[in-house]
């Protein structure tokens, strides 16, 4: 397990410059579309949350657009009102994020947190982010279970808690016995809520609701 990160903070400011592939990145899309958001996209959520859930990275019509993770994309339209189903959210999701939204008891962030090209960060991307995500999970004092929402967001985790990629293999559905700074964590994984995958058929909605009933289960 990772030890505190000290003086990390949570969330990086929205002009981070730590990766020069994604600041020119977003600087393109900022001459491009200099209304969006532009810029590192911050977690949402209860900051008393038991469950975090973990992205890849903002799309750039999405969270880079609306400022808020899976806002404005197709994966959000999965993701929102499965949490509205699970009493994890109050309010109405609008994709444009300009609602009266808020989650309860629930906290979603992203492995990488500006947009990288083409949907892909590179390595040295999620090693110059990690320290946020270790350090957003350290902050969450009640946190009891993470869904990972991909094989990618799954290694991340591991690494951000100091575990070897290796320890724990990625399955849907899966549920790891792991530990944080809170005590013991459960580390559930889920395919990606992205539009191949539910369009593909590799995951159903019914499968997406099974991830987070298994959540459930653990809050309780």
């Amino acid at each position: 397990m990772a030890g505190r990160q000290g003086s990390v903070a949570a969330e990086p400011p929205a002009d981070c410059a730590l990766c020069p592939r994604l600041v020119e990145y977003r600087r393109e899309n900022q001459r491009a579309e200099p209304t969006w958001f532009n810029g590192a996209a911050p977690s949402f959520g209860d900051e008393q949350a038991r469950l975090l859930i973990v992205g890849l990275a903002p799309g750039r019509g999405g969270a880079n657009r609306t400022g808020r993770p899976f806002t404005g994309d197709w994966a959000g339209d999965l993701l929102y009102p499965t949490l509205a189903k699970f009493n994890l959210s109050t309010g109405t999701f609008n994709p444009d994020g300009k609602d009266d939204l808020a989650l309860v008891d629930a906290m979603i962030t992203n492995a990488v947190r500006c947009v990288p090209p083409q949907n892909k960060p590179i390595g040295a991307e999620m090693n110059n982010c990690r320290p946020f995500l270790t350090a957003r999970i350290e902050a969450l004092p009640n946190l009891k279970a993470l869904i990972a929402l991909g094989r990618v967001a799954h290694e991340n985790i591991l690494k951000a808690l100091g575990y070897r990629q290796s320890a724990f293999k990625f399955a849907h559905g899966a549920e790891h016995e792991i530990e944080g700074r809170q005590g013991p964590l459960t580390l559930i994984d889920s395919y990606h809520c992205s539009r191949y995958n539910t369009n593909t058929g590799r995951l159903t909605e019914a499968m997406f609701h099974d991830v987070f009933a298994a959540a459930r289960r653990r809050l309780s």
